[in-house]
């Protein structure tokens, strides 16, 4: 059993899992879309780990005319981000070209993942920083947990 099942078996909501958005298209459904049961990704090493709640980091390309949705671009290709609007503080990271990470709940992952905001923090200050680590911090979370 992995440790995220563990947590899960005591009832508490399992902690946000990085991920990046290439993880999230090729993953599998386990449970209905969007449910607690969340997606299968592969998380290296011929390992599987189920995810719901996911934090994301990416580059803002593009925000909705009326603010709710906003398109990011990471490394491995681009997701949406549902419900920015109603995310404290989440305004001043809608701007094309913004550095944000993003916590929330995976809605969907064809034909590209769909997150619905549940935090949102701007990280362009030191994007170089951030874009660098980013995908190493993935993978050892990603390590622990499976």
């Amino acid at each position: 059993m992995s440790k995220l099942e563990q947590t899960r078996s005591d009832g508490k909501r399992p902690p946000p899992v990085k991920v990046l958005s290439g993880q999230l298209r090729a993953a599998g459904i386990r449970g209905a879309a969007g449910s607690a049961e969340g997606y299968m990704i592969r998380a290296g090493r011929g390992r599987s780990l189920r995810v719901s709640l996911v934090w994301m980091q990416g580059t803002v390309l593009e925000v909705q005319l009326d603010g709710t949705t906003v398109l990011l671009m990471d490394e491995t290709g681009t997701f949406a981000v549902q419900g920015v609007n109603n995310i404290p503080k989440g305004k001043p990271c809608l701007l094309p070209g913004k550095y944000v990470m993003v916590m929330g709940v995976t809605q969907a992952v064809s034909p590209e993942p769909v997150i619905r905001a549940v935090k949102m923090a701007d990280l362009s200050e030191f994007a170089a920083l951030h874009r660098q680590m980013w995908k190493l911090e993935v993978e050892e979370l990603q390590q622990v947990l499976a």
